[in-house]
């Protein structure tokens, strides 16, 4: 079996637990929908991978004219489109597939969106460059990534146990120096980096890069 399988199954277990999860840094959350939206544009189609239950993607869609969201797990989409129906979000498509699925055309997206996504994938550079296909030239990518580097030392003893035992998916640790210079090397220029927490150290790095 894949890793991309193995972490789908993973996913499919955990979408009904995650989706009722309640958001950890909300105040924080919203701090980095705003920014994004400020560079969002009412003719923009806009791709998400890695959405998850959808929460970001019905949050995003009143600011662009069409968003297709992506996901590994069914059943995290299934979630999602349950949401879609009971919210009213006609210019939103959920639909399970990867980055470099032939059903995306490349050069079609004016924006690609990747939140708490890029530390979980195990061909990381491989999904960067096929993003960068998927975006018109001048296109923007905003990702939002849990820099693993700087938590603890005991975190990262646990993680491996973790994964062992099934209770985290496959998981990366990188820091946001390694991970602006693999966004680089895939041929975007870097406009911002940020962090938007409010609620104690914030590992998460907010990135904001345009297609070379």
């Amino acid at each position: 079996m894949s890793q991309s399988s193995r972490n789908a199954r993973f996913w499919d277990r955990a979408a009904r637990k995650y989706s009722a999860d309640p958001i950890a840094d909300e105040a924080g959350y919203e701090r980095s929908l705003a920014r994004t939206a400020e560079f969002m544009q009412a003719a923009d189609q806009v791709f998400e991978f890695g959405c998850g239950t959808g929460t970001t993607a019905l949050k995003l869609a009143p600011h662009c004219a069409h968003l297709l969201a992506t996901d590994i797990s069914p059943e995290m989409i299934a979630i999602a489109q349950e949401k879609a129906v009971a919210q009213g979000a006609p210019n939103v498509a959920f639909e399970v597939g990867l980055i470099n699925d032939e059903r995306w055309r490349h050069n079609s997206f004016d924006l690609a969106l990747g939140f708490n996504i890029l530390h979980l994938l195990d061909q990381r550079q491989a999904a960067l460059a096929a993003l960068h296909g998927l975006l018109k030239p001048g296109g923007l990518f905003i990702s939002k990534t849990p820099c693993l580097s700087e938590m603890s030392f005991a975190i990262h003893l646990a993680l491996p146990l973790m994964k062992a035992i099934g209770k985290a998916p496959h998981v990366d640790t990188f820091s946001e120096a390694t991970l602006t210079g693999e966004i680089g090397q895939a041929g975007f220029d870097i406009i911002a980096c940020e962090r938007h927490g409010t609620r104690g150290k914030d590992i998460r790095a907010f990135i904001i890069a345009r297609k070379r």
